[in-house]
C-alpha cells in the first residue's frame, strides 16, 4: 500500500514538460556563438570529464561563460546551455515558472547525451552545475524519480549555487553539494535547509553550505543591489570560498564536481 501511495504521490507531483532541447553539431556551437550549447573544451586530446552548465533567470550571459571557461581551464569539456532563447524567452526572473525547472534539468540531461557521445569525453564523469533558476533545474535533475523518468544516465555529481528549493518526490541519485548566502531573500537558504532535511540520500554524498552574509549572486560579477526587488550581488569572500569548494572536496571520501567519479 505505501509503494502505491508513493508511486501515486510521484505521478501526480511530476509535472508535465516540454521536449527537451536537441544537441547536436546544428545547435552546438563555439564561445559566444549563441548556440543553444556553447562548447568549452579544454586543450589536449583528452578523454576529458564533462560539466553541463545551467544559467539563471536572466538567461545567458558573462557569469556563466565565466563558469564555463573556469570548468575548461579546470580540465572539462563544459556544454553552456541556453534553455531560454531556443524557448522565445529572455528573463523569467519575474516569472520562473515560464520555463520549469524541469524543463531546464530536461535540457541538462540532453547535453550530457551529447557530451558523452564525443570521443574526447569521459562518459562515465559527467557533472552538472547551475545558478539560481539553474540550480532549481540541478535539485530537480538529482532526484532518482525524474532522472528514471527521462530515462536519463544519472550525473556524476553536482552543484547548485542558490537555487530554489521545492519539495523533493523522490531519493537522491547523485552526489549534491548547494551553497547559498545566509541573506538571500530571493531563495531564502531555510527553504534549501527544508530540502535537505527532507531529501532520501539513498547512499549519496549531500552538503550544503551557508556563507555569512552573502545574497543571491553572491559568485556573479554584479556589484551589489537591487534586482526585481531582491538583493543581489558579488561577496568577494564567499564566491573566492564556493569557487574554491567546488573544485576541492572539504574532507576526505566527499566527492564534487572535480573528482566524481
Amino acid at each position: 500500500m505505501l509503494c502505491r501511495l508513493t508511486l501515486g504521490l510521484l505521478l501526480l507531483t511530476t509535472p508535465t514538460i516540454a521536449a527537451p532541447l536537441a544537441f547536436d553539431a546544428s545547435t552546438v556551437g563555439a564561445p559566444r556563438s549563441n548556440q543553444p550549447g556553447e562548447l568549452y573544451m579544454p586543450d589536449g586530446a583528452g578523454p576529458f570529464p564533462g560539466m553541463v552548465v545551467l544559467h539563471g533567470c536572466d538567461g545567458i550571459g558573462r557569469h556563466y561563460r565565466i563558469w564555463a571557461r573556469r570548468l575548461r581551464a579546470w580540465g572539462y569539456a563544459t556544454i553552456l546551455v541556453d534553455s531560454f532563447r531556443p524557448r522565445g524567452v529572455a528573463n523569467v526572473c519575474d516569472q520562473g515558472q515560464r520555463v520549469p525547472p524541469e524543463e531546464q534539468a530536461a535540457d541538462a540531461f540532453a547535453a550530457a547525451a551529447y557530451l558523452r557521445a564525443l570521443p574526447q569525453v569521459q562518459g562515465g564523469r559527467i557533472g552538472v552545475i547551475g545558478f539560481s533558476h539553474g540550480g532549481w533545474a540541478v535539485l530537480k535533475a538529482v532526484l532518482s524519480g525524474f532522472a528514471a523518468s527521462l530515462h536519463g544516465t544519472p550525473f556524476a555529481a553536482a552543484v547548485a549555487f542558490y537555487p530554489g528549493c521545492s519539495a523533493p518526490v523522490s531519493p537522491l541519485v547523485t552526489d549534491t553539494l548547494i551553497m547559498i548566502g545566509a541573506d538571500d531573500d530571493w531563495t531564502p537558504p531555510a527553504r534549501c535547509e527544508r530540502w535537505r532535511e527532507a531529501v532520501p540520500e539513498a547512499g549519496h554524498a549531500l552538503q550544503m553550505i551557508v556563507y555569512p552574509g552573502a545574497v543571491h549572486g553572491f559568485d556573479g560579477p554584479r556589484a551589489r543591489g537591487v534586482y526585481f526587488g531582491h538583493q543581489v550581488g558579488r561577496d568577494p569572500a564567499a564566491a573566492e570560498a564556493a569557487i574554491a569548494t567546488t573544485l576541492v572536496p572539504r574532507s576526505a571520501g566527499e566527492k564534487n564536481v572535480h573528482n566524481a567519479s
